[in-house]
């Protein structure tokens, strides 16, 4: 491990490009294409960037906090740094895949790592249909929206719309509504990971809604759906002291 080429890579504001340049000047590093990994210098919004950006070199992602929240990031010293990701623990993660169909009949496909959602575009609230591997599950919900997260993105939108916790290891998915209004009292569900999620729009051209993933957004959808990759994967790296899984569970017991 500690024979491992690294690179560095930062977000752009001032805080980081301090902290990427004291890294450069003390330890050897390569171009992010050549290295085994990838220190990403930032907050969670930076961490996401980069995961996106290697994805398909599967090449692992050591973040340190050099942004706001930084859940995703271990905290920042410039000391050890080779020792610090020789000890690290991995955490493999799969994206969330979602596959849009417009009212055009155009088809978009994107990844997202924590969230896939719908919301609406206008004043008017969205009127959804929800099928699960097919099979229907709601006709309708009238809603601002609705979100697909993943265990690790379960702290973030997903949380801020009243969804669950998810443990790592518990292969389940939340599908959480954004302010229902029929059926007003649904919390919405946890779903296996390895099903399909169908989201139709009812009435896509006087209700508008959007498709958000990551960085990806389209409007004007008909349908969207939303599996786990089955072949698509990324690591993140986090101190021992600093563990994603006991993180996100200690957000349940914060008040």
């Amino acid at each position: 491990m500690t024979d491992q080429k690294i690179a560095f890579v930062a977000a752009s504001s001032e805080t980081a490009r301090k902290a990427v340049k004291t890294l450069k000047a003390k330890y050897d590093h390569v171009a992010p294409e050549d290295a085994d990994v990838i220190i990403a210098l930032g907050g969670d919004g930076h961490m996401l960037e980069t995961l996106h950006a290697w994805l398909d070199r599967d090449v692992p992602i050591y973040g340190m906090n050099r942004g706001t929240v930084g859940f995703l990031m271990n905290e920042y010293r410039a000391t050890n740094l080779v020792k610090r990701i020789a000890s690290a623990e991995t955490v493999e993660l799969r994206p969330l895949e979602m596959t849009v169909q417009d009212i055009h009949g155009q088809k978009t496909t994107s990844v997202a790592i924590n969230e896939i959602s719908l919301l609406r575009e206008t004043r008017q609230a969205a009127k959804l249909r929800i099928k699960v591997d097919g099979k229907n599950r709601m006709s309708e919900l009238i809603c601002d929206g609705v979100l697909v997260a993943t265990p690790a993105g379960s702290t973030a939108y997903n949380l801020s719309a009243h969804g669950p916790i998810i443990p790592l290891d518990a292969n389940l998915l939340a599908l959480t509504p954004i302010s229902a209004f029929r059926p007003r009292r649904w919390r919405g569900a946890l779903l296996p990971s390895s099903v399909a999620i169908s989201l139709e729009v009812l009435e896509p051209r006087k209700r508008p809604v959007s498709a958000v993933g990551d960085y990806t957004e389209v409007r004007d959808v008909k349908r969207v759906t939303v599996r786990v990759s089955q072949d698509k994967s990324f690591s993140l790296l986090f101190d021992p002291d600093h563990n994603l899984e006991d993180r996100i569970l200690n957000e349940q017991f914060i008040p």
